[in-house]
């Protein structure tokens, strides 16, 4: 982890993302919350793969039996299989971060 931002509760993930790039990324994986943000303007020029998970509402129209229902759901699987390889390390260092705020006067 690189950079840390704090905001009030108020406040959206996806306004806060733009200072947490430092342009370096290849590839951004996140959870449905971030939706959209591709097409927000601070990132216009970034050349990032943006893989945002899908909105269960969007393909379970399509009904479980649906052939487009199951390849979404595999493709949504597999982005979760890799949100899950690194958010472990990240949630220890912010929990430890919590902490210390928490011990500060």
């Amino acid at each position: 982890m690189h950079s840390v931002v704090a905001t009030a509760a108020n406040v959206t993930n996806v306004t806060q993302v733009d200072k947490l790039l430092h342009d370096e990324e290849n590839v951004v994986c996140a959870n449905a919350g971030y939706t959209g943000i591709e097409k927000r303007p601070e990132h216009d020029g970034r050349q990032i793969i943006w893989q945002i998970a899908t909105r269960r509402s969007t393909y379970k129209k399509h009904g479980k039996r649906s052939v487009l229902y199951k390849a979404i759901r595999m493709i949504e699987k597999a982005k979760a299989q890799v949100r899950a390889k690194v958010e472990p390390p990240v949630q220890s260092d912010q929990a430890s971060a919590w902490l210390c705020e928490s011990a500060l006067p």
